[in-house]
C-alpha cells in the first residue's frame, strides 16, 4: 500500500498541490483526472521522486520514506511512463529498456543477453515489439509500448501512466488497456492520468478528481458518469464540445500539391481552400507527420507545391512563414517552445524583431509583456505569469500557449497536428472552437489528428492516408466512419 498524505508543493508563487492525500492499493486501477494544471502529474511526480514536497509525506506499507530520485522510486517498485517519452532515439529497444541496469560481460554491455531479456519481457507482458529495432524507426504507438516495457522490466509493483493513449489509435489503446488490466489482476497497481473520461470509466476501479491543486472527490466508476466527472473537474457544468462546422463555402485554393513525394509520401495530390478545414485521418506512421513537415518547410520533397498560386520547388520555414503559414506541431517541446525560456520569450519566438515585441533594434519589454498578458488571458493559459519558464507549465497549458501564439498572427494557412493531445475537456472545446473560428475567418486549415472523432467533428473534407498514399477523399456530407476505418487499414471495398 502506498499513501501520499497531506502533500503540498509550490513552484514560486504557484500552489501546485494543496494538502493532497491519496492511497494506491496493490492490484487496483486508479484514475486521476482533472483540468490542465490541476496537479495530477505533479502529485505523481512527487511519488516518482521528480518533485520533492514542501509538506506532507509518502508512506510505503505504513513507513514514511523520502523518495529523492526516480532511481529510488524504481528501487521501491514505482515506475512512471510520462506523456513525453524519455527514450534515446538512436538506441535500440533493448538498449533503452536495460539502460542503467545493463547485463555485462567483461565490463561491456552484453547485447545478446540484453536482447534476450527484453524479448522475454515483451512476451511476458504481452507487447509485440522488436527488441533489435532502433527507437527512431518505431511508430509513436510502439514507442509507448517500449516505455511501458522499460518500467515493467525493472519489476515495478506500481505503474503510473501519464496520458498513455494521447497518441494511440483506438485499437492500440484497447490493446494497452487489455494488457494493463491483466497485469493489475495479477497484483500490479496501475495509476492512470487521463482526460479521456470514457476510457477512465471503462478501465478504472476508482477515480480521484483534482481541481486547482486539491483532491475534490473520490468515486467509483459504477456510481458516476462522464458528465458528472467533468462537472467535478471544472467546478461547474462542463462546457460542451462545439457542433460540427457549418459549411460556408470554400474560397480560393490556398495550397495545392501534385505528385508530392518523400521517403514516406508516394504521389500525393490535393488542394486546400480558404475557409475550410481539411482533415487528415490515418493510423500513426502512414505519412501524415511527413506531410505536415513538408508544408511547413521542414522536409525536402519532389513534386509540385503551390501557396496562393506561387510555386515552390523547395520550401523553407522562412518562406512558409512569409506566405502566412502557421504551424502547431505534434511535438510542442521539441518544435514549438523552448522550455528554459520564459513564457514572454516564447510568445515572441519568430516575431521578436517586429512590433509589439521590438522597437527598432531594441526589445520592447513593455510591449512584449502586454501582448503576452492578453494572449494568456484570451487562451486561458494558467498561471497567468509571463515570467515563468515554459517548462514549469503543465503540458496542456503549454499547448494552449502554442495555439494562442500561432493564431495571434492571423495566419492564412494553418497546419495543425494533434492539437488537443493531452488536453482536458474544457481546453479541447476551446481549441476546437478556435480552429472553427479560424476557418470562418477564411483561414485554410489542415488538421492532422489520430483522434478520428476529432477529424469527423471538425472537418469539411477528409483525406485518408495509408502507407503514404491517399486512399479516400470524402466531403462532410458523405463522411462514413466505417469506410474511413477500412481505408485507414488499407482495406478496399469488395
Amino acid at each position: 500500500m502506498i499513501e501520499l498524505t497531506h502533500i503540498t508543493k509550490r513552484f514560486g508563487s504557484v500552489l501546485a498541490l494543496d494538502d493532497v492525500s491519496l492511497s494506491i492499493a496493490p492490484g487496483e486501477r486508479l484514475a486521476v483526472v482533472g483540468e490542465n494544471g490541476a496537479g495530477k502529474s505533479s502529485l505523481m511526480n512527487v511519488l516518482y521522486g521528480l518533485y520533492h514536497p514542501d509538506a506532507g509525506e509518502v508512506r510505503f506499507d505504513g513507513t514514511p520514506v523520502k523518495v529523492k530520485t526516480p532511481a529510488e522510486a524504481l528501487a521501491r517498485g514505482v515506475g512512471m511512463v510520462h506523456q513525453h517519452f524519455t527514450l534515446v532515439p538512436t538506441l535500440t529497444v533493448a538498449e533503452n529498456v536495460v539502460l542503467g541496469a545493463e547485463p555485462r560481460r567483461g565490463g561491456l554491455l552484453d547485447l545478446d543477453a540484453a536482447i534476450a531479456q527484453v524479448q522475454a519481457s515483451c512476451r511476458r507482458f504481452g507487447f509485440s515489439v522488436d527488441a533489435r529495432a532502433r527507437v527512431d524507426t518505431l511508430t509513436v504507438g510502439s514507442q509507448q509500448k517500449v516505455e511501458i516495457v522499460k518500467a515493467l522490466h525493472r519489476g515495478v509493483g506500481t505503474l503510473i501512466l501519464d496520458e498513455p493513449t494521447a497518441v494511440l489509435t483506438p485499437q492500440e489503446a484497447d490493446e494497452l488497456f487489455a494488457v494493463t488490466r491483466a497485469l493489475s489482476e495479477s497484483g500490479l497497481a496501475v495509476v492512470l492520468i487521463s482526460h479521456k473520461l470514457k476510457e477512465v470509466l471503462a478501465f478504472a476501479t476508482r477515480v480521484a478528481v483534482m481541481r486547482r491543486g486539491k483532491k475534490v472527490a473520490e468515486v467509483r466508476p459504477a456510481e458516476t458518469s462522464a458528465d458528472a466527472l467533468a462537472e467535478l473537474m471544472v467546478g461547474e457544468k462542463a462546457v460542451s464540445l462545439p457542433p460540427g462546422p457549418l459549411l460556408a463555402g470554400r474560397g480560393e485554393a490556398a495550397l495545392r500539391v501534385e505528385h508530392l513525394r518523400t521517403d514516406k509520401l508516394h504521389d500525393v495530390s490535393f488542394s486546400l481552400h480558404a475557409g475550410e478545414i481539411l482533415g487528415i485521418a490515418g493510423v500513426d506512421g502512414n505519412g501524415q507527420r511527413e506531410l505536415a513537415l513538408v508544408l511547413t518547410g521542414l522536409r525536402d520533397y519532389t513534386g509540385t507545391l503551390e501557396l496562393f498560386g506561387r510555386r515552390f520547388p523547395y520550401l523553407t520555414p522562412g518562406q512558409a512563414r512569409a506566405q502566412g503559414v502557421a504551424h502547431i506541431p505534434e511535438d510542442r517541446l521539441h518544435r514549438a517552445v523552448v522550455a528554459d525560456l520564459t513564457v514572454e520569450e516564447n510568445v515572441a519566438l519568430g516575431r521578436h524583431a517586429a512590433p509589439p515585441f521590438a522597437k527598432g533594434p531594441l526589445i520592447d519589454f513593455a510591449g512584449r509583456r502586454q501582448r503576452t498578458a492578453a494572449l494568456l488571458e484570451a487562451n486561458d493559459v494558467r498561471p497567468r505569469d509571463g515570467t515563468l519558464r515554459v517548462g514549469a507549465l503543465s503540458g496542456g497549458n503549454q499547448q494552449k500557449l502554442v495555439v494562442g501564439r500561432e493564431l495571434d498572427g492571423q495566419p492564412k494557412v494553418l497546419v495543425v497536428v494533434q492539437p488537443t493531445r493531452g488536453l482536458d475537456i474544457a481546453a479541447v472545446a476551446q481549441v476546437r472552437r478556435r480552429l472553427d473560428e479560424e476557418r470562418r475567418r477564411g483561414c485554410a486549415v489542415l488538421l492532422v489528428s489520430l483522434d478520428l472523432d476529432e477529424v469527423l467533428a471538425l472537418s469539411d473534407r477528409v483525406l485518408v492516408f495509408f502507407e503514404g498514399r491517399v486512399t479516400a477523399e470524402l466531403d462532410r456530407a458523405h463522411l462514413d466512419e466505417r469506410l474511413i476505418g477500412r481505408r485507414m487499414l488499407g482495406v478496399a471495398d469488395a
